[in-house]
């Protein structure tokens, strides 16, 4: 059975017992602040489980794309040194949301598994939760009294809080789970230790296929657990480690989800799998494999590289396989981004994101390679100095603050410079590096450490947006609680009736004012943001009476100038496809009060003339007061028959907002201008690359743009009182041609000045034994001093020149030595041995060596020296 057959039987089997087959959420989060990435099957419901959303369907399956590599759950250590740890994987889960409950869930499982899958029996452990005082937990009788209806006793085992109770975190819905284990052993190997024995041991052989999670609690803040009012069921099957158990493999790597990335990684490489768990090549090659689907995904859903936050994480990811390609499979050059085609021939039937981002994955990959290969360069060329100094001094170890550095700093993986440090007969000091890695974290942890409290609920109510319409409304708080961090104590609150945006889709949340008109308190709102489905305004302080009825006023200027930058990136979007093409997609945008700024696919640098196009074209879109159109609620089938654009890398319900101006169609949650008028100004203030592939617009409009342009007035009145010229563009280009001739007679004075500095130097030789030699110490530039030395020993054989110089408060030393002498006295070990007076350093060949120091007191010692071997 090939892994897409195993796929589909799940979701069909599924379909069959009323459930809705749904699509996988982006791998990507964005409205959740607690997590990066999904990292199991339930993040898109955590919504529904938290009680903040309704569940359309209340039985649902589908194929999850997951990414755990931060956090609680993190395998990146693990992944390519076992059979089945990976980054990126799919999770097979089913769902009930208040519906069907642990029977349901129990027996079909074992049908799926033993009757459709047809799983020996005798070869499935199934644990239940033994229970645990100190929370009052009892053992799960249920769960136990189910599974004996289809399992022998012999194959039940009870486990502990820490593998049967399953919590989505600190707080939140959790409850006890049964997880389903499968010995994939030999018949041989069973005899010798029973299966029961080996489960939940790390055994590779051994392994969890499915777990069962019945959530009936809810652990709240401060430790305690209490009942949820609706029993849900939440499951999770690996589908890697499900595809090495049907294809009767050893290792997930060996299954067909792997197989075609590892014969394409053999081919590129010219290089053997052989499958063995400590072979380093084979290591190598598992974690390319495994590597290239977690970057892809995350790209294709719209997280690129970065040098924080998520896209730190996916570069992590990505340079951990370019330097296990780099140390072990001798990959030179960009090569991982040629697998990517294989991907997506692979996956891109169940993940059409993977098909229609394949040219944007490949050259953010290839980018990324050849950007962290020269790393490596550099990293290489920086420590190879670190060593000889180290060799040159007598001593074994390496600095462990150095390697840190190297790291920290330049990005060189620490693990490469103990490879070339053992190489060379070195070792590194690793309590000192591991004292700066430990100084590096406490300070990230510091930076994060959070304390929430739990909700103080005041009404169970639904939350409705009306901030599309109107900006000030009576209102109550719902819920609210406190939260403590670095920056100090804010409240955040949840209203009834809503007129703030909330941060979303690239675009700023509002601030405002709740104002109770009773006691006239008026508590300022800072900021407000989306956590999952709930709508949280956050303030400094909390009102005197949390259950009074409010005023909530959105600062009306302030979502005026946001709207006119959101509405211009609309405008941006469909001018930029209409000048170079339809290729052009959004990938990014950030809607502030102040300026936009838009991201978007295309491969080349845009022209100056094509930029300049682009902004008239915008304005003429302005100027003609297209109004908008807002279409809520309105299915996504109908949104897209009528041509919108959804955004890739967002997650779409069934119902859609679109929003219209003329051509222009957008799937849009953002607030907006009535008509494009109300926009007024339109100035691109910058473009530039933020990604292979990637091109970023940066503009201002409306009363930022008209203050710019009063600014530039203002500077070139000034420039034309300066220049005493009605024409200062005529008036500059005279001066620069002024200035040229100048800089052209400078030169030239300069020139004969030091031709006779040349000329005078002869009058100051002396003769030492195998020739003539000239020390002097001159305030002239270094520059100077080289050419002053490269004419004078190109005309006089058997002579060296050394220039000592002070320039700027800088010392310097330039040694030029005549042809005939060169491998006598070579000008760059001369300049090595001297410059230590002044504590400096240079380079350069046989012929002419310079360098610079930091001790101008030393310039004296280094005559005396010079003086003493030369002429004593």
């Amino acid at each position: 059975m090939t892994s897409s057959q195993i796929r589909q039987l799940y979701l069909d089997f599924f379909q069959e017992k009323g459930h809705k087959i749904v699509q996988s959420a982006p791998i990507v989060l964005k409205d959740d602040p607690t997590l990066l990435f999904s990292n199991s099957g339930m993040t898109q419901f955590k919504d529904i489980f938290l009680g903040y959303a309704t569940p359309q369907n209340v039985r649902v399956a589908d194929t999850q794309k997951c990414l755990r590599v931060s956090g609680k759950h993190n395998d990146l250590d693990d992944v390519g040194r076992d059979t089945y740890h990976h980054t990126m994987f799919e999770m097979l889960g089913n769902w009930s949301f208040g519906d069907y409950f642990k029977e349901e869930a129990i027996a079909w499982a074992w049908e799926l598994l033993t009757q459709r899958y047809l799983l020996p029996k005798e070869d499935l452990f199934v644990t239940v939760f033994e229970g645990d005082s100190k929370e009052n937990l009892e053992e799960d009788f249920e769960a136990k009294r189910l599974w004996q209806k289809w399992v022998p006793d012999t194959q039940i085992l009870f486990g502990n809080k820490k593998d049967n109770f399953w919590e989505m975190g600190e707080s939140g819905p959790c409850g006890p789970c049964s997880e389903i284990h499968i010995d994939l052993r030999t018949p041989e190997e069973k005899l010798q230790i029973p299966g029961k024995d080996l489960v939940n041991q790390d055994h590779p052989q051994v392994v969890e296929v499915w777990n069962l999670v019945f959530m009936e609690y809810l652990r709240k803040a401060d430790g305690s657990l209490e009942k949820l009012p609706q029993k849900h069921v939440d499951t999770g099957m690996g589908f890697e480690r499900l595809c090495m158990a049907l294809q009767g493999k050893k290792s997930n790597y060996d299954t067909d989800v792997f197989t075609p990335l590892i014969s394409e990684i053999e081919k590129l490489l010219n290089v053997s799998y052989t499958a063995e768990m400590k072979n380093e090549k084979d290591i190598a090659i598992r974690v390319l494999a495994d590597h290239i689907r977690a970057v892809s995904f995350a790209i294709a859903d719209g997280q690129l590289p970065s040098s924080n936050g998520a896209g730190y994480v996916i570069r992590r990811i990505l340079r951990r396989a370019i330097s296990f390609g780099f140390r072990f499979l001798e990959m030179k050059s960009a090569t991982l981004y040629k697998l990517v085609s294989v991907l997506a021939s692979q996956m891109g039937h169940v993940f059409p994101e993977i098909i229609s981002q394949q040219k944007l994955i490949e050259n953010v990959i290839q980018e990324e390679e050849n950007s962290f290969l020269r790393t490596i360069e550099k990293g290489l060329e920086r420590l190879s100095k670190i060593m000889d100094d180290c060799l040159a001094s007598n001593k074994k170890v390496i600095p462990g603050e150095d390697v840190f550095i190297l790291y920290d700093t330049f990005g060189f993986p620490s693990d490469l410079s103990r490879i070339i440090a053992e190489e060379k007969g070195l070792m590194i000091d690793e309590d000192s590096f591991e004292t700066e890695m430990e100084k590096q974290k406490s300070n990230s942890r510091r930076s994060q450490v959070s304390q929430t409290e739990d909700w103080t609920i005041y009404q169970e109510a639904p939350q409705e947006f009306v901030g599309y319409d109107i900006l000030e409304v009576e209102s109550i708080i719902l819920r609210q609680r406190k939260v403590t961090n670095a920056k100090g104590e804010k409240y955040q609150i949840v209203l009834k009736n809503n007129p703030f945006y909330c941060e979303g889709g690239g675009q700023i949340g509002d601030s405002g004012y709740l104002f109770n008109e009773q006691t006239g308190e008026n508590i300022r709102v800072e900021n407000s943001f989306r956590e999952n489905a709930l709508q949280i305004l956050e303030l400094s302080e909390m009102p005197e009476n949390p259950t009074a009825v409010f005023t909530a006023r959105v600062d009306k200027s302030r979502r005026e100038d946001i709207s006119r930058n959101h509405t211009a990136t609309h405008l941006l979007h469909e001018i930029l496809r209409e000048e170079l093409g339809t290729h052009v997609e959004q990938k990014g945008s950030y809607v502030g009060d102040d300026y936009l700024r838009f991201d978007f696919s295309h491969f080349s640098k845009i022209t100056d003339e094509e930029l300049k196009q682009i902004e008239i074209n915008v304005l003429k879109k302005i100027n003609q007061n297209i109004p908008l159109e807002d279409f809520r609620n309105i299915s996504i089938d109908e949104a897209k028959k009528a041509g919108a654009m959804a955004l890739f890398g967002e997650k779409y319900g069934d119902k859609v907002r679109m929003v219209v101006f003329g051509n222009s169609k957008e799937l849009c949650g953002g607030t907006h201008v009535p008509n494009t008028l109300e926009i007024g100004n339109f100035i691109i203030s910058s473009e530039s690359s933020s990604a292979a592939g990637i091109r970023r617009i940066e503009a201002i409009t409306g009363k930022k743009a008209n203050q710019f342009i009063q600014q530039q007035m203002e500077e070139l009145a000034s420039i034309k009182s300066l220049l005493k010229s009605k024409a200062p563009l005529q008036s500059i280009h005279k001066l620069l041609e002024e200035k040229q001739e100048l800089e052209k007679e400078i030169l030239s004075l300069k020139q004969k000045e030091n031709n006779h500095i040349a000329d005078s130097l002869e009058l100051e030789k002396k003769v030492f034994g195998d020739g003539n030699i000239v020390i002097k110490q001159m305030d002239i530039s270094p520059n100077d001093a080289k050419k002053i030395i490269i004419q004078a020993k190109s005309q006089n054989p058997s002579s060296i020149y050394i220039i000592l110089t002070l320039f700027q408060e800088k010392p310097g030393i330039s040694i030029g030595v005549s042809a005939d002498m060169e491998s006598k006295y070579p000008a760059n070990i001369l300049v090595k041995e001297f410059s230590t007076y002044i504590q400096g350093g240079g380079g350069g060949n046989s012929g002419f060596a310079s360098a610079g120091g930091k001790n101008p007191e030393g310039l004296q010692l280094a005559k005396l020296a010079l003086q003493q071997k030369f002429l004593s």
